[in-house]
């Protein structure tokens, strides 16, 4: 919606063109039926499913993982995908410029404003004439809500927009990206809670139609943002506060999620089930899936996932394009398991895959490769998520043990190395890919699930010093972790990797204070949700994104040489620059973020 309107006029600068009676004029008197309002809710829904393409807010591989140590770009090369992509991974030369920043917000506001649209167009009409109105409102905003929140991780100060706006180009134009007269942005996450509150309240525990928002989702959000409110921040994002009321109200809205009768909701017995379109709207543990299609006769072949369309292997096994989204190598070792089978916390980025890759001359080996490093492999013992997010050449593709990843899948090893992201891509004989110039699926993406609730009231816990409520939580994460091995196998029915993974044991492998309990939690949710696109803003909820960031620039300058002038800047780099294009559209109205 922001931007819109003027780049619209800008393709026509004759004005001769604009002056042309309408043959027809819509009145808005004409869509009050309840099936013309519903088809406004539709639209919203619909513009989901659209936007979550490489280059919009939604794309968790850029957003949250390539922009954490989880993971690198990827592709042919340092240059592919422009300058954005790899200043963003760098944090260095990124400026308020370019498409990276300003479309993702562009196609948000285009989100709001449906959203907006549909509450509108709902405003006023009864249970009697349209008996699903509440859910419908509830849906919206959760919707509108969701983009909100998803802009606030990328940008924190953004204009809040709601249904009561209606007026001309010039009323969006005033509302400013921040109130000034308000100390810090707590005041936007006030509305965004406040909307999500709303639809929860609103919102049946269950729905008809597959992939419409529930009451679980609206309560599982509201808990999210209490956890982002309480750790508050200063004007230069360092997190200066952790606000323990606002934690003990998310506790409660956790509790409805884990105290509910009858099993509503549950881990899955195998972690890979949540990573298969077979699962597809099947499942306990998610709570919100978008949905996604294909061949169902719409102009483009179907609603499909563009959202990871890069990140297909390269020309291997029926994928074409374009080997974006890598495994970075410290991610990968994170998963390395000692001999007590927990976490090797302070030792396991002593070396990586890429150091047993190189031949005598210097160059990868890509034989050696494709046999399996079968000398890094059988150096440690790994926690059987590795397996499930990570493929490596010589191993399994997804659980098939009759297809196995080449190394000609990897278009640039030596400046990405070999480790593939795995959870976000399907086994190619699947009928779920589209391939356009472009390489598509149509595999639903879970934006909520069980086993994130499950850390989060153990990070609460924590927090409010009820670290050995938090122990339980823990090791059920990791139980599940642990049994999840019955796919991953070879086809001589050998396991692919080393497994072990042990719960926690006070008094046996640990001391379960309140410091190791925030290590091992922080720990955990790094290894359930990896290259899921949720560990940078995980580190800058806690606040510990310029300690954790320099940390891994400066083992990961020695692996790849893109590295070397990667540095993160604490008072800068915890949000993006407000774009450009929408300061200038905003004429004076918005405030730019601290060092850009």
């Amino acid at each position: 919606m922001i931007a819109m309107i003027p780049s619209i006029i800008g393709l026509c600068s004759c004005t001769d063109y604009l002056d042309v009676n309408p043959k027809q004029v819509l009145d808005d008197n004409l869509l009050n039926k309840p099936e013309d309002v519903d088809g406004f809710v539709t639209a919203a829904y619909a513009r989901i499913t659209d936007i979550p393409s490489w280059d919009s807010p939604f794309a968790p591989w850029w957003s949250g993982s390539m922009r954490s140590d989880d993971s690198y770009k990827g592709g042919g090369g340092t240059w592919d995908g422009g300058d954005g992509w790899g200043y963003m991974e760098t944090f260095v030369n990124l400026t308020p410029n370019g498409w990276p920043l300003d479309y993702p917000w562009y196609v948000s506001y285009q989100i709001i404003q449906r959203c907006n649209t549909a509450l509108q167009k709902l405003e006023g009409v009864t249970t009697d004439v349209f008996p699903a109105v509440d859910s419908r409102r509830g849906e919206m905003l959760f919707l509108r809500s969701f983009v909100y929140f998803r802009l606030k991780e990328f940008f924190k100060y953004i204009p809040y927009i709601d249904e009561s706006v209606k007026g001309t180009t010039a009323d969006f134009e005033a509302i400013s990206n921040r109130d000034k007269a308000k100390g810090n942005d707590q005041y936007l996450w006030e509305h965004i809670l406040t909307d999500f509150k709303k639809a929860e309240e609103l919102l049946p525990i269950t729905q008809e139609d597959k992939g419409r928002i529930t009451k679980n989702a609206a309560t599982a959000m509201v808990a999210r943002i209490l956890m982002f409110m309480a750790y508050e921040q200063d004007d230069r994002h360092q997190v200066v506060n952790i606000n323990k009321e606002r934690l003990q109200e998310a506790l409660t809205y956790l509790n409805k999620l884990t105290d509910q009768e009858g099993g509503a909701l549950d881990l899955c017995n195998d972690f890979g089930t949540n990573f298969v379109s077979e699962s597809d709207n099947l499942t306990k543990e998610s709570i919100w899936e978008i949905q996604y299609s294909i061949n169902d006769d719409s102009r483009t072949g179907g609603k499909i996932n563009r959202s990871e369309g890069l990140n297909h292997p390269w020309q291997w096994g029926g994928f074409q394009c374009c080997d974006f989204h890598h495994v970075s190598y410290t991610m990968g070792n994170a998963f390395k398991t000692g001999s007590d089978g927990l976490p090797m916390f302070d030792t396991y980025n002593n070396d990586s895959y890429g150091d047993y890759i190189k031949g005598t001359n210097g160059e990868d080996d890509k034989t050696k490769i494709d046999r399996g490093n079968k000398a890094y492999f059988d150096k440690y013992t790994f926690d059987p998520r590795f397996s499930h997010t990570i493929c490596a050449p010589g191993q399994p593709w997804k659980y098939d043990p009759n297809l196995i990843f080449k190394s000609q899948g990897i278009r640039n090893g030596a400046e990405y190395g070999y480790l593939k992201s795995l959870k976000e891509l399907p086994n190619p004989k699947c009928e779920c890919l589209l391939y356009d110039g472009w390489q598509f699926n149509s595999m639903n993406k879970r934006m909520i699930r069980y086993d994130e609730i499950i850390l989060w009231k153990a990070e609460v816990l924590i927090q409010l010093d009820r670290w050995d409520e938090a122990l339980p939580l823990i090791n059920k994460i990791r139980t599940r972790a642990a049994n999840s091995t019955s796919h991953l196998k070879d086809a001589n029915g050998r396991y692919i990797l080393n497994y072990k993974c042990e719960t926690y044991k006070p008094g046996v492998n640990c001391t379960w204070d309140k410091d190791f309990a925030w290590k091992a939690l922080q720990w955990e949710n790094r290894l359930e949700m990896a290259c899921e696109g949720r560990r940078f803003f995980d580190l800058q909820r806690w606040g510990i994104l310029e300690s954790t960031m320099n940390k891994y620039f400066a083992i990961e300058k020695n692996r790849f040489s893109w590295m070397q002038n990667a540095r993160f800047t604490a008072g800068r780099d915890e949000y993006f620059p407000i774009p450009q294009p929408q300061m200038k559209w905003a004429k004076g109205n918005y405030v730019q973020n601290p060092g850009y």
